[in-house]
């Protein structure tokens, strides 16, 4: 089947915007500083993490990332979850430093093993750092310790849907069960958690579950699902629904697909 994403995108895209959506109402209108004084209030004290995490996100947002990184390690090094999963991705991606998975990886593996109070915004770092971790795992690190290790990967993934109920995560963990990747290939577990996360609007999801149905000879439903996925689709997910579905139309009558594609339309409220 066609590759449907890039592991690297397909952890931080989806999340980057929440998280700068979500600094940005904490930070209101913060004006950014030219020189990094965070790092001591006007008495000589050291401010806390929270402190260094605002100039970092600050300098970052007016593009001095230099400054944004110090601040960051800074804010990690005294415990600001934030600002350790925000490292981790810059060096994940070589943002504003050269780039390094095995730096990442290891941030992100700090994170995980410390974990989070149960309701607090950090659980929303650990599951993504949770996803970012199984990624790495699923391919290795080249030139690291890190090798591709795909159950580990199968079982960081299921901690991440089940725990913290994240789409993405309940996709890849899908995929993982219907290829046999890391583990024993089982439609019906691969079926349910693209369920899961098609309900909370993952179109690969429903893609997925489309083909499952189809496979399973539920031409009709099969079909629809897969048509549905299409018409919400964007890019790069776009492409290899597109593909699916008209793999799966070649092949169908086309009484088939007359009524897969009213069912669907009538699903989508058109």
């Amino acid at each position: 089947m066609t590759t449907m994403r890039s592991e690297k995108s397909n952890t931080h895209r989806a999340f980057g915007a929440s998280f700068v959506a979500m600094c940005g109402l904490a930070l209101g209108l913060a004006t950014a500083q030219t020189v990094p004084s965070y790092a001591q209030s006007s008495d000589g004290d050291q401010k806390g993490p929270w402190a260094m995490f605002k100039f970092g996100f600050s300098a970052y947002k007016s593009g001095r990332k230099d400054e944004a990184l110090k601040a960051y390690r800074d804010a990690a090094e005294h415990g600001h979850a934030g600002a350790r999963w925000k490292l981790a991705t810059m060096y994940a991606s070589g943002d504003g430093v050269k780039e390094d998975d095995y730096e990442a990886f290891r941030l992100y593996e700090g994170l995980v093993n410390e974990g989070a109070a149960p309701g607090t915004r950090d659980e929303t770092f650990i599951a993504h750092s949770l996803m970012s971790l199984a990624s790495y795992l699923r391919r290795g690190i080249p030139n690291s310790p890190i090798s591709a290790d795909p159950l580990r990967a199968r079982q960081l993934y299921l901690q991440a849907a089940s725990q913290f109920g994240d789409a993405d995560a309940q996709f890849e963990l899908g995929r993982m069960y219907l290829s046999g990747e890391g583990g024993t290939t089982d439609s019906v577990q691969a079926a349910r958690w693209f369920n899961l996360a098609a309900n909370k609007g993952h179109v690969g999801a429903e893609a997925m579950l489309g083909k499952i149905l189809f496979d399973s000879g539920k031409t009709v439903r099969g079909l629809s699902f897969m048509t549905r996925a299409l018409g919400k689709a964007r890019d790069p997910e776009v492409h290899w629904i597109r593909a699916l579905q008209e793999e799966a139309f070649a092949i169908s009558s086309e009484a088939d697909r007359r009524t897969a594609i009213a069912l669907a339309a009538q699903s989508s409220g058109n």
